[in-house]
């Protein structure tokens, strides 16, 4: 039971240990108002989670620490006799049942069901006769136990993030049976034995296993915890998802609203006009994600701070994105700019001049930045040479999606304004054919290939946190004025939680 417990919690409380709360988790009057991310768990994911119960119960049992059981009492004829259960362990573990309830606004209600174990160990007694005979001996033994456990969790503000309390803990014993060397028939010494110790052993198997489940919830809880702190987190950015409010449990799902504030360097953030509510998520799928605008906003500009919207393209990548047709303008154009040097030879470099701007929308996500393009070419026994820099608003529409493992982003409509415009072959600006051509070859192939290569690396990222581990069905992410929700339905990874518990316990 001392995984059981924890196991539980670790299925049901993965939304539990994604939260974060405030030291004295006090909440204002407005509970969504600071919310920039909120998560809800339905009760189908909670109980796809219980999986791996059985695997985790036995790796808590292996690891358990049963303290020595001692007595005496007083017998007649026999004087007082004194017994001690030493290296206490469990031999073997089987569950029959396990179900979970959620209860509104209360707890996560957690019932084992026939939980069948085996203790072995060593039983040492001795007595002291009328006649002042000292007697001691040493003999194996092993009971048989059924047991149910119910688990009553709930969600407790500590400090910086939400504890689960599982000291509510019940254990029925069904069957408690004590055999003695092997022997199965019933005797004299082991009516004896069972008489004085079964009481007793109740106790303390009830006070070390809920014990065991109230530490092993918490490791859990953490563990969980620092996962998503770790997926949300690159380097010097990472998002602050400590608790907006407090956490809902309702009968058909968990909830909880995180501030999701981005935290880098000396960067500032602050929102605090949220529009979330939750009634815009329903309860058909496993898992919901809502993310603010706020957040996507905020990502960008931490990454322009942090120099990492900039981009270089050369070789054979530079050359295909300049053969967007094979017509007379376009070999023209291209002549132009790279002045009969080889494209080959040639290194093109995109950055961004000012933090770009996310607009979530129905129709996708809407991007606009301020972006310089410059190409340098490096002829024969020359000098390196800019031969064409450029400053362009772009606003271009993205929709996003997730199959196969993949982050997929196809961008629709675009529009390019040019701000600045030096071409080294056309000094007056006064060729329009160029300025087309490159507008053209922007939208066409420069966008795409930009966004081709922001996609591997998003999913590698998301992959070095462990996304790949899922298996995400049906995936779907939608936006909406001013907000986003990812909904889809999961497989737990198999032994996630149990090769954590065998490197921690």
């Amino acid at each position: 039971m001392l995984g059981a417990g924890a196991a539980r919690l670790g299925a049901l409380g993965l939304l539990a240990a994604l939260l974060r709360a405030l030291a004295a988790c006090e909440f204002g009057p407005l509970p969504y108002r600071a919310t920039g991310i909120a998560c809800r768990m339905t009760k189908p994911a909670a109980l796809l989670m219980n999986q791996e119960t059985a695997q985790v119960i036995q790796v808590a049992f292996r690891n358990a620490r049963f303290p020595n059981i001692t007595g005496e009492r007083a017998v007649r004829f026999l004087g007082k006799v004194a017994y001690g259960l030493t290296n206490i362990q469990v031999n073997n573990l089987s569950i029959e049942q396990s179900e979970v309830e959620l209860k509104e606004n209360d707890a996560i209600d957690i019932a084992i069901k026939n939980v069948m174990a085996i203790f072995k160990g060593t039983l040492n007694y001795g007595y002291a006769g009328a006649w002042f005979l000292q007697l001691f001996h040493s003999v194996d033994f092993e009971i048989e136990t059924s047991i149910d456990l119910q688990l009553n969790i709930k969600l407790m503000c500590q400090e910086d993030q939400v504890a689960a309390d599982a000291s509510d803990c019940y254990l029925t014993f069904h069957k408690l049976t004590l055999h003695l060397q092997g022997e199965k028939e019933p005797g004299w010494l082991k009516q004896l034995f069972t008489d004085f110790i079964a009481f007793t052993l109740k106790l303390v198997l009830k006070s070390e296993v809920c014990k065991e489940i109230n530490i092993l919830a918490q490791v859990l809880a953490n563990f969980i915890q620092d996962i998503a702190a770790n997926f949300v987190q690159d380097e010097d950015i990472r998002l602050d998802i400590s608790l907006a409010s407090v956490p809902l449990i309702k009968a058909n799902y968990l909830e909880s609203h995180h501030k999701g504030l981005v935290q880098y360097k000396n960067y500032s953030d602050v929102f605090s006009d949220s529009l979330f509510s939750p009634s815009l998520l329903s309860e058909s799928r496993m898992l919901y994600f809502w993310l603010s605008e706020h957040i996507l906003n905020s990502l960008a500009s931490a990454a322009f701070l942090d120099e990492r919207l900039m981009l270089t393209i050369a070789g054979e990548k530079l050359q295909a994105l300049f053969e967007i047709e094979d017509t007379e303008t376009q070999r023209r154009a291209v002549e132009m700019i790279f002045q009969g040097t080889s494209s080959n030879d040639s290194v093109a470099k995109v950055w961004s001049l000012a933090q770009p701007q996310i607009s979530l929308q129905p129709e996708g996500t809407v991007v606009k930045a301020l972006v310089a393009a410059e190409i340098s070419i490096f002829p024969p026994g020359k000098e390196p040479l800019t031969a064409l820099y450029m400053e362009k608003e772009i606003t271009v529409t993205i929709q996003a999606a997730y199959a196969e493992k993949r982050l997929h982003l196809h961008p629709l409509d675009s529009r390019i304004e040019f701000k600045a415009f030096n071409c080294t072959a056309d000094p007056s600006g006064n060729d329009e054919s160029i300025r087309n051509f490159l507008q053209k070859m922007i939208s066409v192939t420069g966008i795409p290939e930009v966004i081709s290569r922001i996609e591997p690396t998003l999913i590698s990222l998301m992959n070095s946190k462990g996304l790949h581990l899922f298996e995400i069905r049906s995936p779907e992410i939608i936006t909406r004025k001013g907000y986003l929700i990812v909904q889809l339905d999961f497989s737990f990874p198999d032994h996630l939680l149990l090769d954590f518990l065998e490197k921690t316990l």
